[in-house]
């Protein structure tokens, strides 16, 4: 183009640490921090092409994200045919039991009859008011956990994403960004399956 060869940007797969309070876009109409203002060229040591979020964390939420250019792979891990669990912590504003974890796994409708359910629930922790849960969806609805705790009259405090399939957040501090290593990215393509055969 121009008189210059036009190359394809090599594949990138990123890990983001988001921090709560930053928005999963790239532009905000009201000024607010987004997603893409934690990716620091000098620290990847490189100039980076355009990446996209794969799926959405929203507002309130933190943990990890994914970022990548690779559109293909993206629309894998998100496709519900791979089932790949995200495994979410959160922090309720009551003192959870065994009756709210089965109505969290036996799941409510919706008023636009959506059915939403987690496929396992644990507690972690309890304290003397709020509890600590490990929650784990193998599909993913829009604000899906709020929204289902919301029905069951339950308060969400904090909601962190901790792991895609077996890929991890591990130490990665808030607003931090890293490469997936090589190692992180078969572990994750080995746990989704094989791709259909385009006819």
């Amino acid at each position: 183009m121009d008189g210059h060869a036009v190359v394809a940007a090599g594949k990138i797969y990123l890990l983001l640490n988001k921090p709560r309070g930053v928005v999963t876009t790239a532009s905000d109409e009201k000024g607010r921090t987004t997603v893409y203002q934690f990716l620091d060229t000098a620290l990847l040591g490189e100039a980076l092409p355009w990446v996209a979020p794969v799926g959405r964390l929203d507002k309130a939420s933190e943990g990890l994200l994914l970022l990548t250019n690779d559109s293909e792979w993206s629309a894998r891990v998100l496709g519900p045919e791979t089932h790949l669990d995200k495994v979410y912590q959160v922090h309720i504003g009551k003192l959870a039991d065994e009756e709210l974890l089965a109505s969290m796994i036996e799941g409510i409708k919706t008023d636009d009859d959506d059915l939403l359910r987690v496929k396992s629930a644990r507690i972690v922790r309890r304290g003397q008011r709020n509890s600590w849960l490990e929650v784990v969806l193998d599909e993913g609805r829009n604000r899906h956990i709020r929204r289902l705790l919301d029905k069951l009259n339950v308060d969400v405090l904090r909601l962190v994403r901790v792991a895609i399939g077996p890929l991890v957040l591990g130490e990665l501090g808030k607003g931090a960004v890293r490469k997936l290593t090589l190692a992180e990215k078969e572990l994750l393509d080995r746990a989704m399956p094989e791709s259909p055969v385009r006819s």
